[in-house]
């Protein structure tokens, strides 16, 4: 009889060369790429380009990098602050500090404005409107390294200490006695932000491991066997990295620090999701059969299906993010799909031959041992053997409340996730990336220190350049009417073309805020209607409005763009796949439906979560995109592994009594599983990075959902009630592909 590729690869990792080959195999494979390949690292890019070049803002800029470059490069604004008023000596002080740096620049510093030459009048009239605050703006070189900046901003602070009694840079904001220094601006922030970013790393990497080793070990009770999921992974990491790496060298594909930090705690919550579901079956079997090497190849012929079809999920499904037009999410799909394929085929491999090595070892002091192992040892000890009694337990128990009780379970789970779901309407967005790093990473500090001192316009002004066609237009006294606008520049000629006009315009909002993103398209059609006044054709082309607030708006249309889009494909995708898979109508719809309500209630609870116990004012704009691919594609999986279960228990008993066995038999592994992916997701709440915090938090919540509230609840009640109506239109009750997949009680 042909063997399927399940027995083929089964026998290869339970043989005795067989398992040591693929052992081998797996470690030179992860020198190899070692050692010709960078660390992933070493290639991210934390400036890649998020717009797409054909957005309204990115064309204003090509207009305004040819027509009205300064050719300057990038600055660092030095922000000094002291609240009870700058004095004149803090004002003499900074003179002699501006005039050092003009004579003895510090590395990369192209210039710095000579406020060592102005009268102390005219120095006084740079202050803000109440004396506390004045800016010295510092501009290094073009298209340095952010390590090279991070040399001369570091320059910069050794500086004070030869005028200034102390280290201005040290003190804090609060102090309402000493003389304040931030240096913020985009030399600052980019330095910054790479520190928080580095620091994390070996942060996040440790947490990850130490919250799968304490769940694993709490769950096991198993030492051996709680390091082997975290060998097997950490191996799988150790090739994943470099290769990814090498692509990113190779120019195949961009990746920043964000997306390593999420692939990190995916990976590895994913492995270890795939090593238990693995381990259960493993653990089963070696209490049937007293060859450990069958038993190996029976367990994974029962949960290899299950793995492939997880993995292809979850891959498909981040592949989908190929089709986002903004950069942050285009950028995950192909180090997330990369990571969970090679760690899929890891879990296939190299986990089974990993304890197939291991044996019974693997779950020591725990071991599992057949009926008649146990007589023996018992016999030798000269002890009686206790009978078995029937599996009882938490899980059979709820099995029997949802079959006897359907409808109070559906109302229950309907209206806690319904309740949550109504919080995801009431969510607060921001598209303002500074807003996300900690509030005391110090160029944030200088940001919102000019932002309170000085007019918020002024911050970053809008550009408003239009094609005049010669006609001599001006539309300065038309956007000064604009009851949202505090001042406008003169109109500047292009440096090419003079027919090309350019202004300044300063909000009143503040131009991180949503509010001045709302008069973007307000600022687009009052100048498109002077030129349309002045019969000038075309004018959609002959209008650019560019800057920070442009930039977010055209984030916000973007990431909602990509939304428009990516939602409806995945779930086709998961609709698709799960109708193959269980060949049913019925059973797709309602999965999806209830994988939806649980992503809705996720965002809502994280969003009462965040907002109302952290005082959280706004989340990124893009969390939501994030998150649904994740809650929806791995929360699918856990709802296919219990109807899976369901399904082949009805091939052999009636319809209610599977499902009480179904629920019970699939839901240790899966909860374990759950906690453990929830837990690694939650360890990005520890980082400084409010993206990564409000992220973690809600996939967190969403696994968590999917976890006790969706699979053991919500999912059996909807089957109870739905009775045969489940397998429509099939006319089996289990499909072929599912009749060795099972999962013991724990």
């Amino acid at each position: 009889m042909r063997k399927n590729w399940l027995e083929k690869v089964g026998e290869i990792v339970s043989g005795k060369k067989g398992r040591w080959i693929i052992v081998i195999c797996w470690l030179v494979i992860a020198a190899i790429v070692n050692i010709s390949f960078p660390q992933a690292s070493k290639e991210k890019n934390d400036l890649a380009a998020n717009l797409v070049s054909t957005s309204p803002s990115q064309q204003a800029k090509k207009v305004a990098d040819k027509e009205f470059s300064t050719n300057s490069g990038t600055p660092a604004l030095l922000t000094w602050y002291r609240a009870s008023g700058l004095t004149n000596q803090d004002l003499v002080q900074i003179q002699k500090y501006s005039q050092e740096l003009d004579q003895h620049p510090v590395k990369y510093q192209e210039t710095v404005v000579p406020l060592y030459r102005f009268p102390l009048p005219v120095l006084k009239g740079q202050l803000s409107k109440d004396g506390t605050t004045i800016v010295l703006p510092v501009i290094f070189k073009k298209n340095q390294e952010v390590d090279a900046l991070a040399g001369g901003i570091k320059e910069l602070k050794d500086k004070t200490t030869s005028i200034f009694s102390t280290n201005p840079s040290k003190g804090k904001i609060s102090d309402q006695t000493k003389l304040v220094l931030r240096i913020t601006g985009p030399a600052a922030i980019g330095v910054d932000a790479k520190n928080l970013f580095s620091q994390g790393d070996l942060s996040l990497l440790l947490g990850t491991v130490s919250i799968v080793l304490i769940l694993l070990l709490l769950i096991y009770r198993s030492p051996i066997l709680a390091i082997i999921p975290l060998v097997g992974v950490g191996i799988a990491y150790g090739v994943i990295n470099p290769i990814l790496g090498g692509i990113g060298r190779a120019g195949l594909t961009t990746f920043d620090s964000q997306s390593l930090s999420i692939m990190t705690v995916l990976l590895f919550g994913a492995g270890t999701d795939y090593c238990l579901f693995l381990i259960s079956r493993y653990r089963g079997f070696l209490e049937k059969e007293r060859d450990k090497q069958l038993a190996m190849k029976m367990a994974f012929q029962g949960s290899a299906g299950a793995i492939a079809m997880s993995g292809l999920t979850v891959i498909f499904s981040l592949l989908v993010l190929l089709m986002a037009k903004y950069g942050s999410v285009h950028r995950f799909a192909l180090p997330f799909s990369l990571s969970i394929l090679i760690m899929m085929v890891a879990s296939l491999t190299l986990i089974p031959a990993l304890l197939s090595i291991l044996g019974r070892s693997s779950f020591y002091p725990f071991v599992p041992r057949t009926r008649e192992m146990k007589e023996a040892r018992a016999l030798k000890k000269g002890k009686a053997l206790p009978s078995e009694k029937a599996k009882t337990g938490l899980g059979m128990k709820l099995g029997n409340l949802i079959v006897q009780k359907p409808w109070h379970i559906l109302a229950f789970t309907l209206l806690f996730l319904g309740v949550f779901a109504f919080y995801a309407t009431t969510i607060s967005y921001t598209y303002d990336t500074l807003s996300s790093f900690p509030k005391d990473m110090p160029s944030r500090e200088g940001f919102k220190l000019i932002s309170e001192h000085f007019n918020p316009g002024e911050l970053a002004p809008v550009q408003v350049m239009i094609q005049t066609d010669g006609k001599g237009i001006s539309v300065k006294k038309e956007l000064e009417s604009l009851s949202f606008v505090a001042n406008v520049s003169e109109g500047v000629p292009g440096a090419e073309n003079k027919q090309i006009i350019s202004y300044n315009v300063e909000l009143k909002a503040n131009p991180y805020s949503n509010k001045a993103m709302n008069e973007i398209p307000l600022l687009r059609s009052k100048t498109e209607k002077v030129l349309q006044d002045s019969h000038i054709d075309s004018v959609s082309k002959k209008v650019w409005i560019g800057g920070q607030t442009s930039e977010q708006y055209d984030t916000r249309k973007t990431t909602n763009d990509d939304s428009k889009v990516i939602i409806p494909v995945v779930i086709s995708m998961i609709a698709i796949l799960l109708l193959l898979y269980l060949r049913s109508i019925t059973a797709t719809a309602y999965l999806i439906a209830t994988v939806l309500l649980s992503y809705s209630s996720a965002l809502g609870l994280g969003w009462v979560i965040l907002h109302y116990l952290f005082g959280v004012t706004a989340i990124q704009g893009f969390i939501p995109l994030y998150a649904f691919v994740f809650i929806v594609a791995l929360g699918e999986d856990y709802n296919i592994f219990m109807m899976s279960s369901i399904w082949k228990k009805n091939r052999q008993m009636p319809l209610m009594q599977a499902i009480k066995e179904g629920v019970a038999e699939s839901g240790a592994v899966i909860t374990s599983a759950g906690l453990i992916l929830a837990g690694t997701f939650a360890v990005l709440t520890t980082l400084p990075i409010q993206i990564l915090v409000h992220f973690g938090t809600i996939t967190a919540i969403g696994v968590l959902l999917d976890t006790f509230i969706v699979r053991p609840l919500l999912v059996p009640a909807i089957t109870v009630l739905l009775g045969k109506m489940a397998f429509w239109p099939s006319k089996r009750n289990m499909p072929e592909v599912h009749q060795n997949i099972d999962y013991e009680n724990e």
